[in-house]
């Protein structure tokens, strides 16, 4: 773990993470909100042509949306206004 929190590329990635989050906080909902819709328009297809790639790409983009944009909500208080 030390070596974890040691490395500067890891420091590097949370440090501009951190400072494009402060400046457009809600840039993760957005991203979200797309992704779950990304995921409706994939369900809807999977239902006239029905196939396990798009059944699987559906929710995985969903559940990925809905993990960003809690993610987004919980960050942006810290990051101040």
């Amino acid at each position: 773990m030390k070596r974890i929190d040691e490395s500067k590329l890891l420091i590097q990635l949370v440090t501009r993470l951190s400072a494009l989050l402060a400046r457009q906080r809600g840039l993760p909902v957005v991203i979200g909100i797309v992704l779950v819709i990304v995921s409706f328009l994939l369900q809807v297809v999977d239902v006239f042509a029905p196939s396990q790639v798009l059944n699987l790409l559906g929710v995985i983009a969903q559940h990925t949306g809905i993990l960003i944009a809690l993610i987004g909500l919980v960050v942006v208080t810290p990051l101040g206004k």
